[in-house]
């Protein structure tokens, strides 16, 4: 792992299932995450992830390109456009900075809409 190696991208469909089942994973019961009738109600088009599901792909991504040794040591992410059914999230990365078998790898993830997440992830590899 060097600065500016790119991992490849990461393709996750965005169905109903992944929204709802990530929601109740995380104790997140908000009702924007499970019912779409509610969500127009507060003017989304359908119900969206939450940020636990979010999290937790964005980790997935990592530990799937470094390996089972790899342990996330920090991550920190910031989200923009909604994740709704029927799109999808195209995850990238780039190695930023390496010390030693630790890397801040950037990350982001784009929908139809636009930039959904925005951050940084450290993650040691160890050898």
């Amino acid at each position: 792992m060097k600065p500016g190696d790119r991992l490849a991208p990461l393709e996750i469909p965005i169905t109903r299932t992944l929204i709802v089942a990530g929601a109740i994973a995380s104790r997140d019961y908000q009702d924007v995450h499970h019912d779409p009738d509610l969500a127009r109600q507060k003017g989304s088009p359908d119900i969206f992830m939450n940020i636990l599901t979010t999290n937790g792909l964005v980790g997935r991504y990592i530990t799937d390109h470094f390996g089972p040794r790899a342990e996330l040591r920090r991550v920190a992410i910031r989200l923009g456009a909604p994740n709704h059914p029927g799109d999808t999230m195209v995850l990238t990365g780039t190695v930023e900075e390496v010390d030693g078998d630790t890397a801040t790898v950037r990350v982001g993830g784009t929908n139809g809409l636009g930039t959904h997440v925005t951050g940084t992830v450290t993650v040691r590899v160890p050898a």
